[in-house]
């Protein structure tokens, strides 16, 4: 049960010690928390004891109150019943080696510490943490271990981190030059057949042409002897010897074939695929011996 004094040092909405407490202008004073939720339900800020309206929704800290809780806090601790002997209500103030138990004045002269080595409690812990500390040294030092493998862990997933950054700019790189490499082998064997199909296209045409003027020669032959043939006996007699002749003359030789006229699809479209991936290696083996004498120039 409170006494007289610790009700002084009481919340009344809690009931409980100050916790930076408040003073309000009527003189009451609140835990801060405790007012603030008290009025969350009010629309004025008043006091919760007196009713009486508070000036603002912030009022001033109560350090005076608040130096005496924690001072009363502080003093309850250092006489609470954990730092009493159990057996005599005296404070805790010897170390029993042997038992490793905390005794008071009355319990070293008990005949169950009999011959026992006492220490005073600031020796006793000053050694024990000198044990406790040997004690902790290999979970320090494994911790230690720990905290350095980690890092080797961080810093290899950096590692890899940078490793397969630079292995897609190389294989972006590699399919670019081979992209690059099939576009310029691919213009390449499209101005080989061009260049070809232009060649036999012209070719085509002077023979054309050529047969052109043979084909309009011969008509013409054909046309005039056919003007004879049509002609009265008396006409046709007198032009017979010259259309005779004409009709007698050499005849052109009939136009031959010309060899390998059509373009040789074979030879562009055989083994395409091989011999485009026999470049690609070629090309490939080159630019690894490329990269390889660089990176030796670099080491």
């Amino acid at each position: 049960m409170a006494t007289r004094s610790e009700e002084n040092l009481l919340c009344p909405v809690c009931y409980d010690v100050f916790k930076d407490p408040v003073l309000l202008t009527c003189g009451h004073s609140f835990c801060n928390n405790c007012l603030q939720r008290w009025w969350k339900e009010k629309t004025t800020p008043e006091c919760p004891l007196c009713k009486r309206r508070s000036k603002q929704w912030d009022p001033p800290r109560n350090l005076a109150l608040k130096n005496l809780c924690e001072a009363f806090l502080l003093e309850r601790t250092s006489t609470s019943p954990a730092a009493l002997c159990s057996l005599h209500a005296e404070k805790l103030k010897l170390f029993c080696l042997d038992h490793q138990q905390l005794l008071c004045v009355i319990c070293l002269h008990s005949e169950r510490h009999t011959c026992h080595t006492i220490r005073p409690i600031d020796e006793a812990a000053r050694d024990h943490r000198e044990i406790l500390r040997e004690l902790l040294k290999p979970a320090q030092q494994k911790l230690e271990v720990f905290k350095d493998i980690k890092g080797n862990f961080d810093q290899t997933a950096k590692d890899i981190e940078v490793q397969g950054q630079d292995t897609e700019r190389q294989i972006k790189d590699v399919f670019s030059m081979l992209s690059k490499f099939l576009k310029e082998e691919e213009e390449a064997r499209l101005r080989v057949v061009r260049q070809e199909k232009m060649e036999k296209i012209q070719t085509m045409k002077e023979r054309s042409a050529a047969l052109s003027r043979d084909t309009a020669a011969l008509s013409d032959r054909v046309r005039a002897t056919e003007e004879v043939l049509r002609a009265e006996d008396l006409s046709f007699l007198q032009r017979y010897k010259s259309a005779a002749e004409g009709a007698q003359q050499l005849l052109p030789d009939d136009p031959q074939p010309v060899p390998g006229g059509l373009i040789d699809m074979e030879k562009h479209l055989n083994n395409l695929s091989i011999e485009i991936l026999e470049s690609i290696k070629k090309k490939a083996t080159t630019v690894v011996s490329f990269r390889r004498l660089l990176t030796h120039i670099k080491a």
